[in-house]
């Protein structure tokens, strides 16, 4: 069955290209033209996969995301004018698993759109359940929840990754382009902060200190840490 996808964005011209581009790869899509639409159509269409311009009539892009991300498991993939790096790493702040900036290309759309939705669909071997930290931190790879003292973490779906592929592969220090090639495609072009960004919101959601679980290792990327479950 073909994978749905819903296009937000207040230009017309952008959302009947990107839907009839997006079509003719094989999707289906159905647009909307500001904030409040953009909710009610993602609840009654269920899509797999929300492209979202930030710059919205009514509610913000901002908030249609943070909004989603209290209620669904969506992947988002924002757009923006706004092409700065603090621009893309507030957006990914907001909850956004990947990042376009306007103008873009339509084929570039559909390569990362390909690229958010193989990682949300992965393949990566799932254990059951990992426990560290003294059972304080549980992570369930097939429900995609990871619990902090019997509290779900709300991370998003590459934020989960990120801290799932590492917590598999504890002690091991992993590069930024090997933890992006992993988790997030070979086809993934993000800016060079992109998983430092992710990182960081990770440690915040967890209320980690500089170090624990996570260990920044300097000139050569991040590890988990597995000593800590003694």
């Amino acid at each position: 069955m073909a994978r749905k996808i819903l296009v937000v964005d207040d230009e017309e011209k952008i959302r009947r290209v990107s839907r009839a581009f997006l079509e003719n790869e094989g999707y289906q899509v159905r647009t909307a033209a500001d904030g409040l639409a953009a909710l009610k159509m993602v609840a009654e269409y269920k899509p797999d996969l929300l492209v979202l311009d930030l710059m919205l009539p009514g509610i913000s892009g901002e908030e249609v995301c943070q909004r989603i991300r209290n209620s669904y498991n969506l992947p988002v993939i924002m757009l923006t004018a706004k092409g700065t790096e603090a621009d893309k790493i507030k957006g990914f702040q907001y909850g956004a698993d990947d990042y376009l900036v306007k103008p873009f290309s339509l084929k570039e759309l559909t390569m990362r759109i390909r690229a958010v939705l193989r990682r949300s669909s992965s393949d990566l071997p799932r254990a059951d359940v990992l426990v560290y930290n003294n059972g304080l931190i549980r992570i369930y790879p097939e429900k995609m929840i990871v619990e902090q003292e019997g509290e779900t973490v709300d991370l998003t779906k590459t934020e989960f990754d990120i801290f799932y592929f590492l917590a598999s592969n504890p002690g091991r220090v992993f590069n930024r382009d090997k933890i992006a090639e992993r988790v997030m495609g070979i086809e993934f072009t993000g800016f060079d902060r992109t998983i430092d960004v992710h990182i960081k919101n990770i440690r915040k959601k967890l209320k980690l200190k500089r170090g624990q679980l996570i260990e920044t290792v300097y000139g050569a990327g991040y590890k988990f840490r597995d000593d800590l479950n003694e």
